[in-house]
């Protein structure tokens, strides 16, 4: 039983069938191909709006070309310090806009405070020729302590930063799991709240490999430079039609917040069943898949010597992951021996 990642898990049987299908014969190459249109309106579709659509094999790809085109290389782009742009990249957001500076703030449970943003905003003018100039505000939703902001939260940082002239880039690797917690549309959670490039991930919630940068239509003017980017770094498929197609069946009748439901739904059972054991409490809010979560030191030794896999975290806490198909009997497993 895997609780380290959602990106442990298997791609969904639908996908795999979809890409078996996307199999068959020829098709334009580079993202011209029938299937990738279909995803872009089916995307208009979904997000209310005109917009356009890069296809990425990870994560990480998706988030540096996003910001690459919206910052530039003396400008500052601000984060939470927790998130993966931060921590967990190696430096590629750096690399790809040629030097753009990260300023990580600071809040609860991986949520950028307010207060520290307008702070920043303060602290770093844009027209002081000796201060980088804040560029972009980037917002991880899930967060990396599990978190979703509300609409109001987002409202809160999102409306300072615009007022200064900012850009909004949204992290979106578990955009659909967020989603399904708030239970508000797609269009309300990103274009309608102001964000102008958001990187929608699929690979943690049932894909083998698929992420999108979705351009809203204040920012697809930059969408040419994107693609100049992609083919310049080498992330380019030819074969791209494999990647839409994985988009085309987990977006088909809802099958996206299906599967993010079902994972929330596991995770946040696997919250409550470990809370309430003597000498665990949970360090941050449950509001999706993952769990963080502080054990006891026999509690763990009894799930470390079942094989239930999870991730020591740096501030102290256990981290599990669950994902679309986690099962009840694996989370009564790991719950009956936690209790001993």
């Amino acid at each position: 039983m895997n609780f380290l990642s959602d990106t442990t898990a298997p791609a969904h049987p639908d996908l795999l069938a979809a890409m078996g299908a996307a199999n068959d014969g020829f098709a334009p190459s580079y993202g011209a191909d029938p299937v990738s249109a279909r995803v872009r309106d089916r995307l208009k579709d979904l997000f209310e709006t005109d917009l356009d659509v890069l296809f990425t094999v990870s994560g990480t790809a998706s988030n540096a070309l996003a910001l690459s085109v919206l910052a530039e290389p003396d400008s500052m782009i601000l984060c939470h310090d927790e998130a993966h742009i931060q921590r967990d990249e190696r430096g590629a957001p750096e690399f790809f806009t040629g030097g753009a500076k990260l300023l990580p703030l600071h809040g609860a449970h991986a949520k950028i405070a307010p207060d520290a943003l307008v702070r920043a905003l303060s602290e770093w003018p844009g027209d002081f020729v000796h201060a980088t100039p804040p560029q972009v505000l980037s917002i991880s939703q899930l967060n990396e302590s599990g978190g979703a902001y509300t609409l109001d939260e987002l409202d809160a940082l999102i409306g300072p930063a615009k007022e200064a002239g900012l850009l909004i880039h949204m992290d979106g690797a578990r955009f659909s799991n967020a989603l399904a917690a708030l239970g508000c549309s797609p269009a309300e959670m990103s274009w309608k709240r102001g964000v102008d490039a958001l990187c929608l991930g699929a690979t943690k919630n049932g894909a083998l490999a698929a992420e999108a940068v979705i351009l809203f239509p204040p920012a697809m003017d930059r969408f040419a430079r994107l693609q100049a980017r992609q083919k310049r770094a080498g992330h380019m498929l030819p074969k791209m039609r494999y990647v839409a197609v994985q988009f085309d069946a987990w977006l088909k009748d809802g099958l996206w917040l299906e599967l993010a439901r079902a994972a929330n739904a596991s995770g946040r059972r696997l919250a409550d069943g470990l809370a309430t054991l003597p000498g665990c409490d949970l360090a941050h809010p449950c509001d999706g898949n993952e769990v963080f979560i502080r054990l006891s030191p026999e509690v763990a030794e009894r799930l470390q010597a079942l094989g239930a896999g999870f991730y020591a975290w740096p501030d102290g806490s256990a981290r599990f992951v669950a994902s679309w198909c986690t099962t009840d009997a694996e989370i009564d497993a790991v719950l009956k021996a936690a209790k001993g």
